[in-house]
Order: C-alpha cells, then sequence, then structure tokens
C-alpha cells in the first residue's frame, strides 16, 4: 500500500471539477466516510475521518486529518492514523487529557488521546467473530502526530462480531471517563480511571427503536433544555440499513446518565409519521438520506458552551458508486444540537453553525407578498442556484392543501425541489428528475420528513452546494440532507406554490463563497 506524503493530500480547486462542493468539507482526493476524532485544541478544531488515500471506493482504511480555527476554513494535513498489524484503523473519537490521567503528557502538557476501533481483515476473512477491538494513540504536538499505545489493543473483543466506534467523554461528576460504544444491536457503557484500563458497566438499547441494521458510531452528551435549568442526555446511534427514507440513518435518544446507565426519558415520546400517524419507535436526527455517522466535538470551551455537530454526507445504499472521479463524499456542514421541548416531547433540533456567515456573501432580500403559482428567484450578482443559502419564512391558509417548492433547473433538463407539502404535514426533497443511471438505489422515491410544528407559519432555510441540499425547518426542528449529481450545474432558481396562495413573510437569498483552503 502506498503511504501518501505531505503533497498526496494537495486537493483539486475547489469547485474545478464536477460536483465538487464550494464550501462543504471534501477530502482532497480518494475515498472518505465517517468523521472520526472531533475535538477543540489550542485554538484549532480537529476533523478527523475515516480515508482510502489509494482508491475513490472503500478500502483499507486511515485516519485523514484536517484543522480549522473557525469551522469553516479547513486546512488538510497529511494522513494521521495508518493501519498496523492489529488491523485497519475504524472509527472513533479523540479527547483533550486535561489532567494527564493517562501518563501520555509530557512537560506539563496535556495529551491528546484517540480511541478508535482496529478491524482485523485477516481474522474476518477466516471466519471469526473477534476481529475488531478498540485501541489508543496519543499526541504531544497538537495532533500533527501520533503514537499508538504499546499495550493496543486497550479492550479485546469479547466475541462479538460487530464491536467497534468509541466515543469517549469526562463525567465530571463521577471523575472518570466514559465511553459508549456499539455492539451490534445496541450499545455498551465502559468507565475508566486512566483511558488505559476499562471496564463495562452497563447496556442500552436492545429491543428498543429502530433495529433495521446495526447499530453504529454512538455518541452521548448533555444538553440543556432550553429555556429551563434542566439537563438531560442524548444518546446518537447511527444504523445501516434502516433509516425513515431506506439506508444509514442516525436516530438518537433523550434521557438521564448517573454516570453508570443510560436511562431513556419517559416523555420521549415515538416520532409522529406523516398525517399524525406513529412512525417507527427510532427518532431521527435528520430524515434526509444523506446524513450518516455524525458525531460531536469534544472540548469545547465552557465560555462557547455549544454542541456541534458534522455528519457523512451520503448513504451506504450508493456511496461506492455516485460519478465523482478523484474523490468521494463530503461532509456536512458543522451543526449546532440543542435540546428543545415539543408537543410530542423533547427533540433535538439542528442549526447551521453561526459561523457560516463568514462565507456569506451579497444577499438579496425579498418584501412581504402574495405568492401563488410560480415566481423565478433573483440572486444577487454573481451567484448562482447551485451553491447558495435561501432563507423563507411562509404563512400558510389554515386547512388548505398548498404545496411549497425552492426548485432548482438547468438547460439539460435536471429538477431538483425541496419543499412543505401542507395536506401532508411533512416536509419533502425530491431528486427523482435528476440523473441517478449510477445506482438502482438513489432515486426510487420522494423523501420526507414529518412537521413537528402546528401553526400556520413554515421557516424553510436552505443551504445547496452543488451537489447537496441542506434544510433547516422551523428553526431547526427538522432537519432534511439529501445530495444529487445534475448533468450540469443548476442555473434556475424558482419558488412553485401549487395550490392556495401564501403569503411570503420574508426571503433572503445569499451567495456562499468557497471555504477550503
Amino acid at each position: 500500500m502506498k503511504v501518501p506524503s505531505t503533497t498526496d493530500v494537495v486537493p483539486t480547486s475547489v469547485g474545478a471539477e464536477p460536483h465538487r462542493p464550494l464550501y462543504h468539507f471534501t477530502p482532497p482526493a480518494k475515498w472518505m466516510n465517517d468523521p472520526n476524532g472531533m475535538v477543540f485544541y489550542e485554538g484549532e478544531y480537529h476533523l478527523f475521518y475515516q480515508f482510502f488515500p489509494d482508491s475513490t471506493v472503500w478500502g483499507p482504511m486511515h485516519w485523514g486529518h484536517a484543522v480549522s480555527a473557525d469551522l469553516v476554513h479547513w486546512t488538510h494535513l497529511p494522513v494521521a492514523l495508518y493501519p498496523d498489524s492489529l488491523g485497519l484503523i475504524f472509527s472513533g473519537s479523540a479527547v483533550v487529557d486535561w489532567k494527564n490521567t493517562s501518563g501520555f503528557g509530557v512537560g506539563g502538557k496535556p495529551p491528546l488521546v484517540a480511541m478508535f476501533t482496529y478491524h482485523n481483515m485477516a481474522r474476518e476473512k477466516a471466519g471469526a467473530q473477534d476481529f475488531q477491538s478498540q485501541g489508543l494513540a496519543y499526541s504531544n504536538d497538537r495532533g500533527r502526530t501520533w503514537t499508538k499505545y504499546a499495550g493496543n489493543p486497550v479492550i479485546p473483543n469479547p466475541g462479538v462480531r460487530d464491536f467497534r466506534d468509541t466515543k469517549v467523554l469526562w463525567h465530571e461528576p463521577s471523575q472518570r471517563w466514559i465511553m459508549v460504544l456499539a455492539a451490534a444491536d445496541r450499545v455498551r457503557l465502559y468507565t475508566s480511571d486512566n483511558l488505559k484500563r476499562w471496564e463495562q458497566v452497563s447496556e442500552f438499547g436492545a429491543n428498543i427503536a429502530a433495529h433495521g441494521g446495526v447499530w453504529e458510531c454512538p455518541d452521548l452528551f448533555p444538553l440543556k433544555v432550553e429555556g429551563t435549568n434542566e439537563t438531560r442526555w442524548v444518546l446518537l446511534v447511527s444504523i445501516n440499513p434502516g433509516g425513515p427514507n431506506g439506508g444509514s440513518a442516525t436516530q438518537y435518544f433523550v434521557g438521564n446518565f448517573d454516570g453508570t446507565t443510560f436511562t431513556m426519558d419517559p416523555t420521549f415520546a415515538p416520532a409522529i409519521g406523516a398525517g399524525g400517524k406513529e412512525a417507527s419507535r427510532g427518532v431521527w436526527l435528520d430524515h434526509g438520506r444523506d446524513n450518516y455517522a455524525g458525531v460531536t466535538w469534544s472540548d469545547i470551551p465552557t465560555e462557547d458552551g455549544r454542541r456541534l455537530f458534522i455528519g457523512w454526507m451520503s448513504n451506504w445504499d450508493y456511496a461506492t458508486v455516485v460519478p465523482t472521479a478523484a474523490w468521494r463524499s463530503a461532509m456536512t456542514v458543522p451543526r449546532v444540537l440543542t435540546l428543545q421541548r415539543t408537543a410530542v416531547g423533547p427533540r433535538v433540533f439542528s442549526t447551521p453553525v453561526s459561523e457560516l456567515r463568514l462565507l456569506r456573501g451579497e444577499t438579496l432580500s425579498m418584501p412581504s407578498q402574495r405568492l401563488s403559482g410560480t415566481t423565478a428567484l433573483r440572486l444577487p450578482r454573481g451567484t448562482t442556484p447551485a451553491s447558495a443559502e435561501v432563507d423563507l419564512e411562509l404563512r400558510i391558509p389554515p386547512g388548505t392543501a398548498t404545496d411549497i417548492a425552492l426548485e432548482l433547473s438547468n438547460a439539460a433538463g435536471d429538477v431538483y425541489r425541496v419543499g412543505f407539502d401542507a395536506s401532508a404535514k411533512q416536509f419533502y426533497s425530491d431528486r427523482t428528475r435528476t440523473p441517478h443511471g449510477f445506482s438502482q438505489t438513489f432515486a426510487t422515491a420522494v423523501h420526507t420528513a414529518p412537521r413537528i410544528a402546528n401553526d400556520s407559519i413554515v421557516r424553510m432555510h436552505v443551504y445547496f452546494d452543488r451537489a447537496s441540499a441542506e434544510l433547516f425547518a422551523d428553526g431547526g426542528a427538522t432537519a432534511l440532507t439529501d445530495i444529487y449529481f445534475p448533468s450540469e450545474d443548476f442555473t434556475t432558481m424558482r419558488l412553485v406554490v401549487t395550490g392556495a396562495a401564501v403569503r411570503l413573510q420574508y426571503a433572503t437569498l445569499s451567495g456562499v463563497r468557497a471555504m477550503q483552503k
């Protein structure tokens, strides 16, 4: 296997390749999937990711690496972790060991410690069940170089086939480390005093919520309930397959954690599907098909206080065949997760980070007006619908069957729509009229997401970026992320109202500049 040099991680000019986004994170070249090891230290956000430097399809996993001072301008760094005799380097997390509990620190400075899953391909091919185990690595130079712990693996496999994706956090009340780990159809929780010796203390999730596929990439963190002094704990679990619109997706649970056991909050009700019908027990962080394996940054400073999240913007149903040549996959925009009380129970809201405004170009505003039929939307000079930010609020007459859509199109006849169906009380993303011959599962249906709010004001905040759309509806109550691959960049944007007229309360249309260095 070729060992990439620093020059191997110089990306093609952003936007020069077909479908390469302007402001979403992409690898410089080759294959990328899950985000890993996200940690903040000494003014830098670290983003590691599952990376195969030799091909644009999945292969022996490394940890790719990039850093940013502001979450939107990223600098690519050399590969952080390589496969070794214990296996490939699968997903995991990183923390700052402020108290040097591990003993890895030098010179009075805390080390960065990464915990990851080893995947022994030879043992898997031989038919063994115990081919995944957990390892450690540490860094004393701000994450630029990493040393693997001589005592790896720190958690041998107990005989579970799918035993992976460690997420580590410091639990201040108990003064110890907590780790949540996916184990087939559930998560297991472990504790440690030093990051090297771990004891399993509980598990959660068997026969609870969606189980259409294996559980992966868990995350556990506290969130204050907005508008109160209460704190709850949120557990994220990605699942593949079994998502609400097919394939990969991330569900979550809200509850309490006492340092040993996670207990689901009794007010955490099942998701409500279209028309008020009860959906599966899974409550979804994002209803689109292309937000998977996302987790949150550790060690965000207290004065910031945000819970910051990013996900892999693809789906295992088609990730290896999407029509990009030099690279595959992007990440979602970074998001802020908050916990809100709603009519259907506590829910996690997702909103784009405020730092994205650093990339915002000229903005045009539309005045309040009555809208019906089709309205062409004028964008700022130098901005195309392919990469733009649209924020609008509409008042829909009660009891009407109105459908509202932001529609992108091009001269090749490709059309993409993202909108709201008032009669079904659901948001939707429709990529069925974009090219999809590369996959039989890519565009088989319109993707939908139930609306939580029940008033007449609908807000849609959408980020378009050449090959993707991310909808944050009703202040982040509903998120819906989809990718698409038009024959050529979209050049026209329209607002299409079908049914009764609506009142546009306001709309802003902005250009978004390229971000990657």
